[in-house]
């Protein structure tokens, strides 16, 4: 059993709030900066589309940066650095964006260096936090608390767009710029505030057999013990494969209904708020469900984990079919809700995943398993919408655009299918682990083949 003590459901809000003042930070570069570039500035989207691609690619690092909160006993300077990191980069991103029309390439570095810096400090605080998370929350609370934490992101980003899109106007480079400001501040002191006491010093080094403390090895060879590990390893590729049908949909379902069922601008915006309402609604019903029953939180856990996946095949599926019939009888609004609800809680179990399976396997490799999961994601974010939109206009040239998107959406549900079929073998996998587990400790008390960690 692990020596950290259990969070409570307050504690785990605090920490939720970092995830909001971290939501924050990240919407405004990544989403109002976005429209100032293209349309304030006149500058090809595909230069926020640049920059914003940056900051995913960055996270590859994530992996060698939980590896180093691993070395030491606590996790709260990495969340508190990473969040002061990813403020620095988003006043910095926001300031080279400011300085483009009149500095040319040198407000474009300046810009490049701040989506650096954000994709570097979302990626040790979000990481930190998760791994923090998945060592003092219990078993039964980690579904849950994954929920609540994505929530509060969510929260962050509407908040934040709620109130400094009334700030923001008129509009103004120094406006701006104080905004960026004021939010970043307002962020890091909400941060400090909540982690304060949260997290008790540990030692995080673990004895071998003989007594003496393991020596921790270069990156390079961890991450190879990692790698080899058969549930990390699955999961690694589960991560990227759901969450690259996950966010392939993104830019290609809005303009999918208006070219094939002629709706307005209105009703698709309309339409992916009833998808969000959706992915709310499947949030809170793997939350409920898996806490309700504590006794079987990890069987639940992952069938949510695999209907969610699989759900989302057959509606994706659907929405390609609905495409070729046509007509305005196909039921599209409850499409794309259940499409919602089986994202949500695909996505936010996966979270919960993530938590349960970070201890899973050598002591001292949390940090790192988790952020090898965060820069698979990262990086199938970063591939998603584009490649969504590249596969539709390259399936357009020999196809008429119904075809053309169904196609597309045919291989999202290919991909989901291939993401449940591997996490059920992961499932398969831990359950034999734990019966293994609970022979050897039945016959050796003192010694655990899983490095000193109980699942």
């Amino acid at each position: 059993m692990s020596n950290f003590q259990t969070l409570s459901w307050f504690a785990i809000f605090r920490l939720g709030l970092i995830q909001t003042a971290l939501g924050a930070l990240v919407f405004l570069p990544t989403n109002t900066l976005n429209r100032i570039m293209v349309v304030e500035y006149a500058l090809a989207a595909s230069i926020p589309g640049f920059l914003i691609t940056l900051h995913h690619v960055v996270q590859l690092a994530r992996p060698y940066i939980g590896y180093g909160s691993d070395g030491g006993s606590r996790r709260t300077p990495w969340i508190v650095g990473g969040m002061i990191i990813l403020a620095a980069g988003s006043f910095t991103a926001t300031l080279g964006a400011t300085l483009i029309p009149s500095l040319g390439i040198g407000g474009h570095l300046i810009a490049a260096l701040g989506y650096l810096l954000i994709g570097v400090g979302s990626g040790a605080a979000g990481t930190s936090l998760l791994v923090l998370l998945s060592k003092q929350v219990s078993d039964d609370r980690k579904p849950a608390a994954a929920s609540l934490v994505w929530f509060m992101m969510i929260m962050g980003f509407a908040i934040t767009g709620g109130v400094t899109g009334q700030l923001l106007d008129p509009f103004s480079e120094m406006r701006l710029l104080w905004v960026v400001s004021g939010t970043a501040v307002i962020a890091l002191v909400m941060s400090f505030i909540a982690v304060i006491g949260i997290e008790k010093t540990q030692n995080n080094s673990q004895p071998d057999a003989a007594g003496a403390v393991e020596k921790k090895p270069p990156f390079s060879v961890a991450i190879k013990e990692v790698w080899g590990e058969d549930h990390a390893r699955r999961f690694t590729i589960f991560v990227f494969a759901s969450m690259l049908a996950y966010s392939a949909q993104d830019l290609i379902l809005e303009p999918f209904v208006g070219l094939t069922f002629g709706w307005t601008v209105g009703e698709t915006t309309a339409l992916a708020g009833m998808q969000h309402a959706g992915m709310l609604l499947g949030m809170f019903a793997m939350a409920f469900s898996t806490y309700a029953f504590k006794s079987r939180t990890r069987h639940i856990l992952h069938l949510w984990i695999r209907g969610g996946c699989l759900i989302s095949a057959a509606s994706l599926a659907l929405l390609a079919l609905g495409g070729l019939i046509g007509g305005t009888s196909w039921p599209i609004n409850l499409n794309v809700f259940i499409l919602g609800v089986a994202n949500g809680s695909f996505a936010v179990a996966a979270i919960g995943g993530m938590m349960m399976l970070a201890s899973q396997g050598r002591s001292q490799r949390d940090g790192l398993r988790m952020g090898l999961w965060g820069a698979a994601q990262a990086i199938s974010f970063a591939l998603g919408g584009f490649l969504g939109t590249v596969a539709v206009d390259v399936a357009s040239l020999w196809l008429d655009n119904p075809a053309a998107y169904g196609l597309v959406f045919f291989a999202e549900a290919a991909l989901f299918v291939w993401a449940a079929s591997l996490i059920f073998d992961i499932d398969q996998q831990v359950q034999n682990t734990d019966r293994e587990n609970e022979v050897t400790t039945e016959r050796f008390p003192l010694e655990n083949p899983l490095g000193g960690i109980n699942p």
